[in-house]
C-alpha cells in the first residue's frame, strides 16, 4: 500500500474520481481518495485496506468494487451513501488517496505489482498539490461522522484514533 497526500481544487467529484480509477486501470491496481480530515492517521487506513483484502479474499464483500470496499472499511459503514462523505469533495479539499494492489499479499510483492504501484502513486501526486495532510484531521468532523461521544473518548485509555480504528474494526462483525 502506497499512500499520496495533497491538495486539489475539484472542480467535477465525478471527473476526479474517474481520472483516479484511470491511473489505477492503467498500472493494474486500485486508486481510492478520502477527503484527509476524516482520516485520523495511517493506522486507520492501514486497517481499513487490510479488512477489505481479508473480505476480498474470503469472497465476502460489501460492494463489487474494491476501492468502494475500502471506503466502507474506514467509514467504519455498510451503508455506501453515508461513507461517501469520507471521498473527496467539490472545492479545494485535502486528499489523502491509497494505493493498493488487492491481489496480492504483502508477503509475494512482484516487482512488476509495486513498480505499478509506484508508478500510480507518482501519477496520482500530478493530480494534487503537494501537502502534509495525513493526521490533519477535523476532530469535531470525526467525531460527528463516526458518533463518538465524550462519554466515550473519557472511558478510553486512547484517543479519537484509536476509537475510529475501533469502528473500523468492527464493522466485520456488524455483517
Amino acid at each position: 500500500m502506497q499512500v499520496v497526500e495533497g491538495t486539489a481544487d475539484i472542480d467535477d467529484v465525478g471527473s476526479f474520481v474517474e481520472t483516479l480509477s484511470a491511473i489505477g486501470d492503467r498500472h493494474g491496481v486500485t486508486v481510492q481518495a478520502f477527503d484527509a480530515r476524516y482520516v485520523v492517521d495511517r493506522a486507520h487506513l492501514e486497517l481499513a485496506v487490510d479488512l477489505a483484502t481479508r473480505a476480498h479474499g474470503r469472497g465476502d464483500t460489501i460492494a463489487e468494487d474494491f476501492g468502494v470496499e475500502i471506503l466502507l472499511y474506514a467509514a467504519g459503514r455498510r451503508q455506501i451513501n453515508r461513507a461517501l462523505t469520507m471521498g473527496v469533495s467539490k472545492g479545494s479539499c485535502p486528499v489523502v488517496a491509497v494505493i493498493v494492489d488487492h491481489e496480492r499479499t504483502d508477503s509475494h510483492v512482484g516487482k512488476r505489482n509495486q513498480n505499478g504501484i509506484e508508478a500510480a502513486a507518482s501519477d496520482v501526486r500530478e493530480q494534487l498539490t503537494a501537502a502534509s495532510t495525513l493526521g490533519e484531521y477535523d476532530e469535531g468532523r470525526v467525531r460527528s461522522f463516526f458518533d463518538v461521544t465524550d462519554t466515550e473518548l473519557a472511558a478510553t485509555a486512547g484517543g479519537l484514533p484509536d476509537a475510529v480504528r475501533e469502528r473500523v474494526a468492527l464493522l466485520p462483525v456488524e455483517k
